[in-house]
């Protein structure tokens, strides 16, 4: 899990991220899109292969880069302890202002009929 934070801490490799969230691309697309020259995307797909994070194909004299699924499914699955966390710590919250606002009713409807 922390090698793949790490790769994608940089803003480059996020975005070819970004771009192969669509579809594959070959390294020569991923240049074009990026406006970066081929050996810095070469090093970039690099970095995100050695985390496995991309794998290559190679098809004749281009190499196609695609999203592996596996890293993404083990960060979903990160994620969701969290989620699950956040929902109950929102639930509490919720009961909590619920509370609050029972107790405030009467205290609002007495000082009202005084202003009367």
């Amino acid at each position: 899990m922390k090698t793949l934070w790490t790769a994608l801490t940089e803003p480059n490799r996020l975005h070819i991220v970004e771009l192969l969230r669509d579809g594959p691309l070959t390294v020569g697309d991923i240049t074009e899109r990026l406006g970066l020259q081929q050996p810095q995307v070469s090093k970039h797909l690099k970095v995100l292969s050695e985390a496995d994070i991309v794998e290559v194909q190679p098809q004749a004299n281009r190499r196609i880069y695609k999203l592996r699924r596996e890293p993404f499914q083990e960060l979903e699955v990160w994620l969701h302890s969290f989620r699950r966390l956040w929902e109950e710590r929102f639930d509490q919250l919720d009961d909590y202002l619920l509370e609050l606002q029972a107790t405030e009713q009467p205290t609002n409807n007495r000082s009202e009929d005084n202003h009367v």
